[in-house]
């Protein structure tokens, strides 16, 4: 594969944009290794190999043990994630697949007594920021380094 262009350069005030994204979601009360696995898992769920080469070396460097991160993609079968976690992580699936079942109810239910309004506000705007990402990236053939 080869970069199709790129859209740092292209663009720089849409990046502008994305990047006030994150400069919102960094002042959030998110927990930076939450916002890092939720990250990675959207990633995943994407196919975005760049995003999931930065988002995995951001969690090391951030302290994340391998052995979770290793086993984030099937997090649902592991003890290693806090039910915190877990919360987020599935909202995180069910909001990167939105076409596929319009965020349930189950969903909502499961995530709500973990996060407040505010947090979820957050949760949700990582989510969609990621997503972006993860669309440029995809769109425009970013490689890791």
């Amino acid at each position: 594969m080869q970069q199709r262009l790129d859209f740092y350069k292209a663009s720089p005030a849409a990046i502008k944009a994305l990047t006030g994204l994150e400069e919102r979601i960094a002042k959030s009360g998110l927990e930076q290794p939450l916002v890092e696995l939720v990250r990675l898992r959207a990633s995943q769920i994407n196919g975005c190999a760049y995003c999931i080469d930065l988002h995995t070396t951001d969690a090391r460097k951030g302290g994340e043990d391998d052995r979770r991160l290793a086993t984030l993609s099937v997090w649902r079968e592991t003890p290693f994630f806090t039910d915190r976690e877990k919360a987020a992580l599935a909202w995180t699936e069910t909001v990167t697949l939105v076409a596929q079942d319009h965020v349930p109810d189950a969903a909502w239910d499961a995530v709500r007594p973990h996060f407040d309004d505010a947090e979820l506000v957050d949760l949700t705007l990582l989510v969609s920021a990621i997503n972006s990402w993860n669309r440029f990236a995809i769109a425009f053939r970013k490689l890791p380094a």
